[in-house]
């Protein structure tokens, strides 16, 4: 045998090119690289907000005092509604793992019934998280006043009894004003209500941007899972996968819908806790 012919024959049998030599298929190994690819970004993302919370820590908003909602709660209930959120993705994550449990028992009933409630739950998130952007970019009722040089000074707020004091100003690093001290704040300043890209009445402006664009490029994503979920659904109860005799496809959707709530996870913890 030749040299030629003794490395071929070595290397056909290591792999001959039909299959991964990592027992990986070709679609989940490219749904990995896709994933690794897509954490690169939201990492860059939540880099670049920790810089500039960093640098701007001392007029920087809590989120204890912006995200403070809670649907026919009256008061000041901090951060509570978007743990909730958190818990509704977490368990259409649970679900999507049942289903593809299901998936490698070949049972269609359950696949389906388990990818149904998976859709549920990110509409459930994806509605969450309007209802979220709704408050944020509508504001207080008692809103705040923008001055001049950029500093934000928002009326006193009693959380205990929701009382307003529109005659004292709370300004970055809890200093308060009052009477002709505010008075003299408020003339040279805009009453603004709410956020948007370029106004913030809970703070520095950034904090805004930061938060229409993480969370959007996150529910962005959080929309294309719900899609891609009800297409893998509707081809389950069409006994697509039935007849190939795998359900490889509800697998590698599984992979990206975990790697969104991983990703949440992340979202949650550096921008709404720390």
């Amino acid at each position: 045998m030749s040299a030629e012919a003794a490395v071929a024959s070595t290397s056909n049998k290591s792999w001959g090119g039909g299959k991964s030599p990592y027992n990986v298929s070709w679609g989940k190994m490219y749904m990995w690289f896709f994933l690794v690819s897509d954490a690169f970004t939201f990492s860059s993302l939540i880099l670049a907000y920790g810089v500039m919370r960093h640098r701007f820590s001392e007029i920087w908003p809590s989120a204890n005092d912006v995200f403070t909602h809670f649907p026919f709660v009256e008061g000041h209930v901090p951060l509570a509604y978007v743990g909730l959120m958190t818990f509704i993705l977490i368990m259409s994550s649970v679900t999507m793992v049942l289903a593809v449990d299901a998936g490698h028992r070949r049972d269609k009933k359950a696949v389906g019934t388990w990818m149904l409630l998976t859709i549920i739950g990110g509409f459930m998130f994806l509605g969450s998280q309007a209802w979220e952007w709704y408050h944020f970019i509508h504001g207080t009722e008692q809103g705040a006043y923008i001055h001049q040089d950029g500093t934000v000074g928002r009326p006193k707020v009693d959380h205990h009894t929701n009382a307003v004091d529109m005659n004292t100003l709370v300004l970055p690093g809890k200093k308060e004003i009052s009477g002709s001290e505010a008075e003299a704040f408020k003339a040279k300043s805009e009453h603004f209500h709410g956020a948007n890209l370029t106004k913030n009445e809970y703070g520095h402006p950034l904090f805004g941007d930061f938060f229409f664009f993480i969370t959007g490029f996150h529910g962005f994503h959080v929309f294309s899972g719900v899609v891609i979920n009800i297409i893998i659904y509707i081809n389950v109860l069409n006994g697509v996968y039935a007849r190939r005799g795998h359900y490889e496809q509800v697998e590698k959707t599984g992979l990206y819908w975990h790697f969104v709530d991983l990703v949440w996870v992340f979202v949650f913890t550096f921008f709404y806790l720390v």
